[in-house]
């Protein structure tokens, strides 16, 4: 059922992950692998002003389990079919910005029944495209729907703008407007939750938008697109336009009529973003915004007095969760030096149960990574880590059919190796031993990131100077530090994992508009 809002705001609880304990559930699941591996092979084009456009040159996604496996064949964009974007968007954006925002919002509640109703289809893409297996396939369509109920119900309360003072003989306002035309670049990890939380949070509030999606997960993004245009989404409001980030995320960054750009991706080109967004180019009257993530370099920490069983397996799930391939992924392990062995050995017995392989399989808990850069790049890492630690389990790739590596534990890393301060997104964890609490704060914090992180005791005091010292910005206790739910744990992070701009949470759709005050005498 597709529910409109008019004058009310319901609460929402989350989307559910789905049982497949249940004979029905897992039935449907593999009816939906079914539906997808039917539909391999596609042609997708470019969308711009409601125009689908096939170009010459084009992106042949693959499946990372199977690399023969061709899951779409993507038209990319150039230069001159981002500035034919730019200009839909710029024209769009006229009289989208004058739409009611009740009616934007209910074109996501209506979208948001649609990927409701086709959960396990969409599932299915990201285990073909994306190589995550079922659960997580599962909790990235769930996160899909709980971003667009959420920004739905949040274009709700700030629509009308926030209550102000007014003096004697004059009435004051205090309302929010749109931005313009924003670039939307997206990465293949979440390539269904974020794509379309970047992208709906932008349109909810009355901009246009260029949607850039990963390389490596375009076809995912084509059928959300799909989504929005089956939920009433007038043309030009969001317009498809894969393309190489040198030449089109370069051009529309620069391009004095983009008002923002919202990214999500590494820290070397968040930060070129970031410095290019900076510069104002001829023509242009307004300082861009930017609004970036740009991953992390996260710490699960184990005090002496922790539950240690629950310790390893938060270390364990929150490393190898999705290959490791999570900003908020817990890829260092500070461990109190008392319980340190204790914990290493049953984080090591835990990782060796992990079943790695195909993702269509139900039992697969760790699919592939995503391409050979990311393989060859993560193997290079396990080799350092060789030479910086003891390797305890893993530490194996196989490429021949897809780009598969082991869960990999290495331990006795040194606070400041490169194991322990570089983001490898994969599935290393690093253990590293801490003499006494200031010692666990200290490592830390002493990388450039501030993401995520978790502390594991049962000492108040230390959960207290935690809260404090601990300099991330989703910090959880005495549970991993992966799963941020939307409206329940708003998401972003500190220094150089971005401009904490907490996406799920209650300021994040004001990042997309500008503050206006109208003051009337009378």
């Amino acid at each position: 059922m597709i529910t409109e809002y008019k004058n009310t705001i319901k609460p929402y609880k989350h989307e559910p992950f789905t049982n497949f304990t249940l004979e029905e559930n897992k039935h449907a699941f593999e009816e939906a692998l079914m539906l997808v591996q039917s539909k391999l092979g596609q042609e997708y084009p470019l969308v711009i002003g409601g125009e689908h456009i096939k170009t010459g040159e084009q992106t042949i996604s693959i499946n990372p389990s199977n690399k023969k496996e061709v899951i779409g064949i993507v038209s990319k964009a150039n230069k001159e079919w981002a500035e034919k974007a730019m200009q839909a968007a710029l024209s769009a954006f006229e009289t989208w910005k004058k739409q009611d925002p009740e009616e934007r919002a209910n074109i996501l509640f209506r979208a948001a029944a649609i990927l409701r109703r086709r959960k396990h289809e969409f599932s299915g893409y990201l285990v073909k495209e994306a190589g995550k297996p079922w659960k997580e396939a599962d909790a990235d369509t769930a996160e899909a729907i709980d971003f667009l109920e959420f920004y739905a119900r949040q274009m709700m309360q700030l629509k009308d703008g926030v209550p102000v003072q007014s003096r004697e003989g004059e009435s004051n306002k205090f309302t929010y407007i749109p931005l313009g035309v924003g670039v939307i670049i997206s990465p293949f990890n979440f390539p269904l939750a974020i794509m379309a939380g970047t992208v709906t949070a932008a349109i909810v509030a009355g901009n246009t938008v260029l949607l850039k999606p990963s390389d490596n997960t375009p076809v995912v993004a084509a059928k959300f697109v799909e989504v929005m245009e089956e939920a009433g989404l007038p043309h030009g409001v969001l317009n498809y336009i894969p393309g190489e980030g040198a030449e089109i995320g370069d051009y529309l960054v620069d391009h004095p009529k983009t008002r923002f750009i919202s990214f999500t991706g590494s820290r070397e080109v968040g930060c070129r973003i970031y410095e290019r967004a900076a510069k104002v180019q001829p023509g242009q009257i307004w300082l861009k915004r930017v609004i970036a993530e740009m991953g992390g370099k996260d710490t699960v920490v184990v005090d002496k007095d922790a539950d240690l069983d629950l310790a390893a397996s938060s270390i364990v799930y929150s490393a190898f969760g999705f290959s490791g391939q999570k900003c908020s992924a817990g890829s260092r392990a500070v461990v109190h030096q008392d319980v340190y062995d204790e914990v290493l050995e049953k984080a090591v017995v835990l990782t060796k149960t992990l079943t790695v392989g195909n993702p269509e399989d139900a039992n697969t808990y760790m699919g592939p990574v995503i391409s050979q850069a990311s393989y060859d790049k993560i193997m290079k890492y396990i080799e350092i880590g060789k030479e910086e630690g003891k390797l305890m389990t893993g530490g194996e790739g196989d490429d021949s059919k897809g780009f598969f590596i082991q869960p990999t534990i290495i331990a006795d890393v040194e606070e400041k190796a490169r194991l322990m301060q570089e983001e490898i997104f994969g599935p290393v964890v690093a253990f590293c031993k801490a003499r006494d609490f200031d010692h666990m704060m200290e490592i830390a914090n002493n990388t450039d990131y501030g993401l995520t992180g978790a502390l594991l005791t049962n000492n108040r005091d230390h959960i207290e100077r935690a809260k404090e010292e601990f300099h991330v910005g989703n910090l959880y206790f005495n549970r991993g530090c992966t799963g941020a739910i939307v409206g329940y744990h708003p998401f972003g992070g500190f220094n150089m994992s971005g401009t904490d701009s907490k996406a799920g949470g209650p300021d994040y759709l004001i990042l997309h508009m500008q503050a206006k005050t109208t003051s009337e005498a009378f």
